[in-house]
């Protein structure tokens, strides 16, 4: 094959479905967790079970666990193609945080989520369905994109969007 061609529809597919990168390679900077230099950004979730969390973000999204957290306060760390979570159970003040308190939200009252672009919603909604992934619908048209939302085990919604006539820059 030569190497100045691109990849098939389906190799590539298959890589972007399937694999996750560490270090992510973004203007010439590397991010890492934890970062050498600089800062690296990564997503808290609040959730009841550290284990049963992990493996739902493992099994559906490929997510890389990258240190293996405890129900007694260590949080684990994943890596998610080009971002990082972390997940630990909730809690009440803290020293560092006085008046904050921790906890999985209410399913049908949530104030944030996770956003995921993609290249082909029909190939994820179909691969994360298989890997055991909750959808609330099937994807649809909305806004000049496609999308459709997954629920965690924790009651987090995730939104698995694909643009159709929207670009971005």
């Amino acid at each position: 094959m030569n190497t100045n061609e691109p990849a098939s529809t389906d190799e590539h597919r298959a890589s972007e479905l399937g694999s996750s990168i560490n270090p992510v390679q973004v203007e010439q900077k590397s991010y890492e967790m934890p970062p050498r230099e600089g800062f690296t950004v990564a997503h808290f979730l609040t959730v009841a079970d550290i284990d049963r969390s992990a493996r739902f973000y493992e099994k559906v999204f490929g997510a890389r666990m990258l240190s293996k957290g405890d129900n007694s306060g260590a949080p684990a760390y994943l890596q998610i193609a080009n971002t990082w979570l972390i997940v630990n159970v909730g809690g009440g003040p803290t020293p560092d945080k006085p008046t904050v308190t921790l906890s999985v939200p209410q399913p049908d009252n949530i104030n944030s989520f996770m956003n995921i672009r993609v290249a082909d919603i029909q190939a994820c909604y179909e691969l994360w369905k298989s890997r055991g992934a909750e959808f609330i619908t099937e994807p649809i048209p909305k806004y000049g994109e496609i999308r459709c939302y997954i629920r965690d085990p924790d009651g987090y919604i995730i939104e698995v969007g694909q643009s159709t006539d929207l670009t971005y820059g």
